[in-house]
C-alpha cells in the first residue's frame, strides 16, 4: 500500500490544486457571532491584512458582493439543511448553482465549494443523499461553464477513520466503506481534493497523555520521544502530518490514488473551562505560527513529500455563539474589530519563525522536472564542490529519499558556503531562495544548513518567547517562503 503511495507521488505534484504559488493557507469564517461586523468591514479586515483565501459556511449574498473584484479565492458553502434538497433535485441544484456561484463569477473569485461540513458523522441520515448532490452541484457547473474553475468536494473530520496511527494501517471505518468509495470516485472523476478538518488539539485531548503536547504542537521531540511508524519507519514531527497520513493511507486503503488532501479546517483554542487546561492563548499562538511555517515549507507528509498541504485556519472571529464546553467559542484569531486574539506579529506584519531576517537558505523548487534537478545535484555535488555526504545512505539528512530532498541540501551546502564570493541560488532555475530555515531533527542548519526536507521541513519551531522576527510582506502574523512564492495568508 506504502509503494502504491509513493509510486502515485508524482501525480500530485501541484496537480489539481496547487498552482505555481504554492501552498497557502486561508481562514473559516463563522457566522455565530455576536457583533458580527458588516460584509464590506469583514473584507477591509481580509484586504488589511492580505488574507487571499477565505471559506465561508454559506453563500452570503452581502459577503459574495462584498468581496467581489478583490481577488480573494473563495470557497462557499452548501450547509447541512440544503444537502437534501440537493441530493434529491437536479433542479434545485441547479438554482442553488445560479444564485450562489454564477451570479457572482466571475467578479467574485469562486473557486470550490464545500457541499455540508461532516455530513457522514453529524447526519448519518443524509449519507446516502451526498454524492448525490455533489453530482448535481457538478453537472450545474458544466452547463454553467464553470466546473473548471469551481471543484466540489465534501468536508469529513477524522471520526471517519477507524484508528489513525500508527498512519500505514489507517482505513476508513467500514460501515463507511460504500460511502467513502463513491465520494472518492467523484473526486478522482471530477479531478478534485479530498476535504479534511484535521485537530490536533481534540486528537491531543482524546489521547489523554499517551502522545506528548508538543507533538500536536509542531515543536520538536527528544530523539527518545520521537513518533515513528513501525511499519514505514517514517518519523512524524507533528502530529498534524500524521493525521494526514492516516486519510491518505484510508484512500488507497480502497485503491485510490491521485486524489490531493486539503484541510479545510484546523486550528487550537485560546481559552477553555477549567477542565480544558490545554486551551490556552500560548498555546493557540504556537500551534498557529507553527502551522503557518510548516505550510509555508510547501511539501507534503512522510507518505507525500511532493504534495503541499493548502490548509484554513479555523477561524477568523471568535464564535461566541456556539453551544458547547467554553473552548468551542475561543477560535478566533481576531476580534470582531480586527484587533488579534493574541500576539501574531499583527503591528510588525512579522511571525516567529527562530531564525534571523538576515538568513536566507537555498531550496530545489517543487515545481522543477526530474532531469533538470538531478543535473543541478550532479552540479553542485560535482564542480560545485557541495558536501553531499550527509545526503548518503544512512547519514542523517538521507531520509526522505527523494531527488528534490537531496538537491535542497546540496543546493543550500553550495549556497551558504559559496555566496559571500558571488555564488547564486539558480542551478538552471531549479532553485529558489527563502528565509525559512529548513533544518529538521539531527539535519540541522547550524552547520551546512542544508535543504527543504518534506518529510518534516519544520525545523526549530515553537520558540516564539525567545526566537527572532521576520519580517515579511503579508501582515497578519505571516511569512512568506520565498521558495514557490508561496501565498500565506493568516
Amino acid at each position: 500500500m506504502m509503494l502504491r503511495i509513493w509510486l502515485n507521488a508524482v501525480l500530485l505534484i501541484c496537480g489539481h490544486f496547487c498552482n505555481a504559488t504554492g501552498a497557502f493557507v486561508g481562514v473559516n469564517i463563522g457566522t455565530d457571532v455576536s457583533n458580527m461586523p458588516s460584509a464590506p468591514d469583514i473584507v477591509a479586515i481580509l484586504r488589511a491584512h492580505q488574507i487571499t483565501h477565505v471559506r465561508l459556511y454559506d453563500a452570503n449574498a452581502h459577503m459574495l458582493n462584498a468581496l467581489a473584484k478583490t481577488g480573494i479565492e473563495v470557497m462557499v458553502s452548501v450547509t447541512n439543511k440544503e444537502v437534501l434538497g440537493i441530493g434529491e433535485l437536479a433542479s434545485t441544484a441547479a438554482a442553488w448553482v445560479n444564485k450562489n456561484v454564477a451570479a457572482y463569477a466571475p467578479s467574485t473569485n469562486i473557486t470550490s465549494i464545500s457541499v455540508g461540513s461532516e455530513v457522514l458523522t453529524t447526519l448519518p441520515h443524509a449519507a446516502p443523499i451526498l454524492v448525490p448532490a455533489m453530482s448535481n452541484l457538478y453537472k450545474a457547473l458544466v452547463a454553467s461553464n464553470l466546473n473548471y474553475q469551481v471543484k466540489v468536494s465534501t468536508p469529513n473530520s477524522m471520526d471517519v477513520v477507524s484508528r489513525s496511527f500508527p498512519p500505514s494501517t489507517a482505513t476508513f471505518n467500514t460501515e463507511l466503506n460504500s460511502i467513502m468509495i463513491q465520494i472518492l470516485q467523484f473526486l478522482m472523476n471530477t479531478k478534485s481534493f479530498y476535504m479534511l478538518n484535521a485537530y490536533p488539539y481534540y486528537e491531543y485531548v482524546k489521547s489523554n497523555g499517551i502522545f506528548p503536547l508538543d507533538y500536536a504542537l509542531f515543536k520538536p521531540l527528544a530523539p527518545v520521544k520521537q513518533i515513528v511508524d513501525p511499519n514505514t519507519l517514517f518519523h512524524y514531527n507533528s502530529m498534524f502530518d500524521a493525521l494526514i497520513d492516516a486519510t491518505y493511507n484510508s484512500i488507497a486503503d480502497l485503491n485510490f490514488s491521485g486524489i490531493p488532501i486539503i484541510v479545510t479546517e484546523t486550528g487550537w483554542p485560546w481559552f477553555g473551562g477549567s477542565n480544558e487546561p490545554d486551551a490556552t492563548s500560548g498555546n493557540a499562538e504556537v500551534y498557529i505560527n507553527n502551522l503557518i511555517r510548516r505550510v509555508s515549507n510547501d511539501s507534503g507528509p512522510p507518505s507525500q513529500p511532493a504534495v503541499p498541504i493548502n490548509t484554513y485556519i479555523y477561524e477568523l472571529f471568535n464564535e461566541d455563539k456556539r453551544p458547547g464546553p467554553i473552548s468551542e467559542r475561543n477560535w478566533g484569531l481576531v476580534f470582531t474589530n480586527g484587533t488579534s486574539v493574541y500576539d501574531l506579529g499583527l503591528a510588525d506584519a512579522e511571525i516567529s519563525t527562530g531564525v534571523n531576517s538576515s538568513s536566507s537558505f537555498c531550496i530545489a523548487r517543487p515545481s522543477a522536472d526530474e532531469k533538470s534537478l538531478q543535473g543541478g545535484l550532479n552540479w553542485a555535488c560535482g564542480h560545485g564542490q557541495a558536501n553531499c555526504a550527509a545526503v548518503q545512505k544512512g547519514q542523517p539528512c538521507y531520509i526522505p529519499d527523494t531527488l528534490q530532498n537531496h538537491a535542497s541540501y546540496a543546493y543550500n551546502d553550495y549556497y551558504q558556503k559559496m555566496r559571500g564570493s558571488g555564488g547564486t541560488c539558480d542551478f538552471g532555475g531549479t532553485a529558489t531562495t527563502t528565509t525559512v530555515d529548513p533544518s529538521y531533527g539531527s539535519c540541522s542548519s547550524n552547520s551546512t544548513l542544508g535543504g527543504l526536507f518534506p518529510s518534516s521541513a519544520l525545523g526549530p519551531v515553537g520558540q516564539s518567547s525567545d526566537s527572532t522576527r521576520t519580517a515579511v510582506g503579508l501582515h497578519f502574523g505571516t511569512m512568506v517562503a520565498a521558495a514557490a512564492a508561496v501565498c500565506l495568508v493568516i
